[in-house]
């Protein structure tokens, strides 16, 4: 029998604690991500990518870490996959995880010993017992997880407190606008009751029942389901039968942080909310538009790409403590004293043997090496370096170098100006180098310390 109620309602009658209770019987039942304990993201760098520290920091500070010795926190660690991902970006780190869940924790330590990482430990604690386990963190992972805390705010002074002065925090928040019908679906199936316990296999199986009866023009339909996938159990608990799940705004995300007394440091995928990406030519754009958007700050930025393109199912973002001095200097704003003192080094995630490999061919072949096929980027088209660039990069694949290194591989490289055969002088590989570091930069394929 199908009644009205809301989850306004719920959390009137049952509390945060049942909300939470349901959640832990959700995971217990249902470890999440439901990832085979022998699968590694050993060969995925776009997924290493974002679960390395190094990026971040960079982004932050500008500057080049270590992570040896670094101590990270998986926080609604679940079945252990995205610790795993930590352990393998972030070598000499340790990791430490906590869940609600006894039964994630379980998978979780058992997957991280399967592939042979030892330095990690995990925890059954809540956010708010964090300060129990006496550590503070250089970085804090919380991924799918803050969407369904009861208070977004608290949960970020919650990891504030444990956080280092220069430590990162990624965290995530599903988009009230990307979801929307997804919440719709929620709202009805809270009304058939399909929600009032922990949903197993009868809610699911009705969830599959109702969808699959519907016609294929009905709109909740056609925005979110899909046949295959909803066969998956996960795919319905983790939509359809979301204990505690929200939506959100970037607003609310950034009232969330000035509450939090954090700052924003960037989207952890920046390429996908670049607002002049939505414009037919970004270089020339009507004139309101041309003379307002640099003086937008990035939450009016990244605001507007939400209202005209609500397609990031994640507003996924890193933060840190306030730096009220830190404004470092766009490379490509740099002057020839700021390049003169610069170590150049290849982005961690793309020091591995397949990247040499192809670099070398490309090098030997005199053709072009692709290297947006080895690390991900938004473009349309695909991003390639012709052979003397690669060159480049891989005197960086070893150990990195000064720019004066570079500048006299380029030399040897092109002692030549390819139409008057004059020989190319320091000072202009010095800029051509330059310009090209700086292009690579904007894309962190290579970091600049």
């Amino acid at each position: 029998m199908i009644t009205l109620s809301t989850q306004t309602d719920q959390d009137t009658l049952t509390g945060i604690a049942d909300i939470q209770q349901k959640i832990q019987a959700q995971f217990d039942s249902l470890p999440y991500p439901v990832v085979p304990l022998d699968k590694s993201p050993q060969h995925d760098p776009e997924f290493l990518f974002i679960h390395n520290l190094v990026t971040p920091y960079y982004l932050r500070y500008r500057q080049v870490m270590n992570t040896e010795g670094m101590v990270i926190l998986d926080a609604g660690c679940g079945s252990g996959y995205k610790a795993l991902a930590l352990a393998i970006a972030n070598p000499g780190a340790q990791i430490v995880g906590i869940d609600l869940s006894a039964a994630s924790l379980e998978l979780a330590a058992q997957r991280l010993r399967h592939h042979g990482v030892t330095n990690a430990e995990f925890h059954q604690i809540t956010l708010e017992q964090l300060p129990s386990l006496g550590m503070q963190f250089d970085y804090i992972n919380c991924d799918e997880v803050m969407s369904i805390l009861p208070d977004v705010t608290a949960g970020l002074r919650a990891f504030k407190s444990v956080l280092k002065p220069q430590g990162i925090i990624r965290g995530n928040l599903h988009s009230a606008r990307q979801r929307r019908n997804y919440y719709a679906a929620q709202t009805m199936f809270k009304m058939m009751h399909l929600m009032d316990g922990n949903p197993e296999e009868l809610e699911r199986d009705i969830v599959r029942e109702t969808m699959a009866s519907l016609k294929d023009t009905v709109q909740l339909k056609q925005t979110t389901w899909h046949e295959q996938r909803g066969q998956d159990d996960q795919f319905i608990l983790m939509n359809y039968l979301y204990q505690g799940d929200r939506g959100y705004t970037i607003r609310e995300l950034f009232a969330a942080l000035r509450a939090a007394e954090l700052e924003f440091v960037s989207m952890v995928d920046w390429h996908k909310w670049e607002l002049l990406s939505l414009f037919k030519d970004p270089n020339n754009l009507p004139l309101f538009w041309a003379m307002s958007l640099p003086e937008l700050s990035p939450e009016e930025r990244l605001t507007l790409f939400e209202l005209i393109q609500p397609v990031n199912r994640l507003i996924d973002f890193w933060c840190g403590h306030p730096q009220p001095e830190l404004a470092p200097k766009p490379v490509m704003n740099w002057s020839v004293e700021d390049w003169q003192g610069a170590t150049i080094y290849l982005h961690p995630q793309l020091r591995t043997e397949a990247v040499r490999t192809a670099m070398q061919r490309s090098i030997t072949d005199r053709t072009s090496f692709c290297i947006s096929d080895h690390l991900h980027h938004p473009a349309a088209t695909p991003i390639t370096l012709e052979s003397g660039v690669t060159a480049l990069l891989l005197l960086l694949w070893e150990n990195p170098q000064p720019i004066a290194a570079l500048v006299d591989h380029w030399q040897r490289l092109k002692p030549l100006h390819p139409v008057t055969l004059a020989p190319i002088t320091a000072d202009v590989a010095f800029t051509q180098v330059t310009q090209v570091l700086a292009r690579l930069e904007m894309n962190l394929y290579v970091l600049i310390g």
